[in-house]
């Protein structure tokens, strides 16, 4: 059994055993503490065997590949999850801007207001991203064509009488 599929099923069965909300909060510690060491030696190499890793951030295994999850949509090369093994080599390099964006998208305050962020990303380049993440959720209504305006097509008829008929 893969470890993705061994930290899927322990997700699903601690949410059972003892609810969503206890969950969170346990891995919510965990992945800041994960974050801290993370972002703190960002110029450092992450790269190695998934257990020497989970070793090098203080996390069992199945929590490391847990944060794997987490991270994997801001690597610049993805990971292949399903074939995480114990002895399995990784690298992680990090788009650090997508991630931070990424932990604005999944309301993680708790990792993107980390003080470590102040030494990667200058103020107003996480600004600058928390506007984008802003703009990527900003739903723009398209203006509805009301049956006496002119069709669209460029018949020169009103909508009702052209293209609006089959409506």
């Amino acid at each position: 059994m893969s470890l993705y599929k061994n930290w899927s099923d322990f997700v699903i069965n601690y949410i059972k055993a003892n609810g969503q909300e206890k969950f969170w909060s346990e891995y919510g510690k965990i992945e800041k503490e994960v974050y801290i060491k993370l972002l703190s030696d960002h110029e450092k190499e992450v790269k190695g065997k998934l257990t020497e890793l989970a070793e090098r951030f203080d996390v069992s295994e199945i929590y490391f590949v847990g944060i794997l999850d987490g991270i994997n949509d801001s690597l610049e090369e993805q990971l292949d999850l399903e074939k995480l093994e114990s002895d399995s080599e990784i690298e992680l390099k990090i788009n650090f801007e997508r991630l931070y964006f990424n932990m604005l998208d999944a309301k993680a305050d708790y990792l993107y207001t980390l003080p470590q962020w102040n030494n990667i990303l200058t103020e107003e380049k996480r600004k600058e991203i928390t506007k984008e993440y802003r703009a990527s959720k900003t739903i723009v209504k398209e203006k509805k064509i009301g049956r006496n305006d002119p069709c669209p097509c460029g018949s020169g008829k009103k909508y009702k009488k052209c293209c609006g008929r089959n409506v």
